[in-house]
């Protein structure tokens, strides 16, 4: 068995959206962020990430990137909300395809861990299905399968998505996280604001040093430097509390890296911990 719990950090799609998206609190109109009125001038594009986690206990996905779908057809995977989002997936940077590269089959994958349910974080479920097992929180799962026009259910229609449950365990910005392993290396840790049961995950090593994958509490490193919450969000004050964790978090001398999922100063590479 292995000692070192590897992670890569592997790009599966690009989005466009308006440059208030990511960062709400520099403009003045409140619906900036969906880009209704807005010219192509205010349009920006980011990475969409996923990580691959190898760890001694199991083979890990967190999220799962675009679906082929959007190669042809914006419309047919994402309906109206090709307003706020429109998918760009090049050739190989499928899910699929990135863990072909890297020696493995979906059906390798232990686990598939959801950090929220929004289109770009789940569009490539389908690509991923014959995961051992599909997980997201109940909070997430719950509210998910009632919003219909926030959320796309047909992206994980026919998928055994099974949830779990928070513990309160002083851990976060809420005090609940999951210890996925129960060993303290793998937590999930719910960071509220941008959706309501989001999770970020922290990976961390025997040594104590951790790597933060903060999901969209912030679009890059900037929004927990300048405390700048996403344009789209169920609780402002959430959001808020949630990137103040980060930013404490992020800054402790113990934490190697913290990333967020659309940073585009964030390149595919390797981070390594000793398990």
């Amino acid at each position: 068995m292995t000692n070192q719990i590897k992670i890569h950090v592997l790009h599966t799609g690009l989005v466009k959206v308006d440059k208030a998206l990511p960062f709400h609190g520099i403009y003045r109109n409140p619906l900036a962020f969906t880009g209704l009125f807005r010219s192509e001038k205010n349009q920006i594009t980011l990475p969409v990430s996923s990580y691959l986690i190898e760890h001694p206990k199991g083979l890990v996905l967190i999220d799962t990137g675009w679906n082929k779908q959007v190669r042809t057809s914006n419309w047919a995977e994402l309906g109206p909300q090709v307003q706020i989002n429109t998918g760009y997936l090049p050739n190989g940077w499928a899910v699929d395809e990135r863990l072909k590269a890297l020696g493995y089959q979906p059906e390798d994958l232990d686990y598939v861990l959801l950090s929220h349910l929004h289109c770009d974080h789940v569009s490539g479920l389908k690509h991923v299905a014959k995961a051992k097992k599909i997980l997201v929180s109940s909070p997430e799962w719950r509210v998910a399968n009632h919003l219909p026009l926030v959320y796309l259910p047909s992206e994980w229609r026919g998928i055994n998505v099974q949830t779990y449950q928070y513990k309160n365990t002083g851990v976060g910005p809420t005090g609940e996280s999951f210890d996925v392993f129960g060993d303290g290396s793998l937590l999930q840790i719910h960071t509220p604001g941008h959706a309501t049961g989001m999770s970020s995950t922290m990976v961390r090593g025997r040594d104590g040093q951790y790597v933060l994958l903060a999901a969209d509490v912030g679009y890059a490193t900037r929004s927990w430097e300048e405390m700048l919450t996403p344009g789209i969000c169920t609780s402002r004050k959430a959001a808020i509390t949630s990137l103040g964790w980060v930013h404490e978090v992020a800054n402790d001398p113990h934490c190697i890296e913290a990333l967020a999922n659309h940073d585009t100063n964030t390149n595919q590479h390797l981070i390594t911990l000793p398990y």
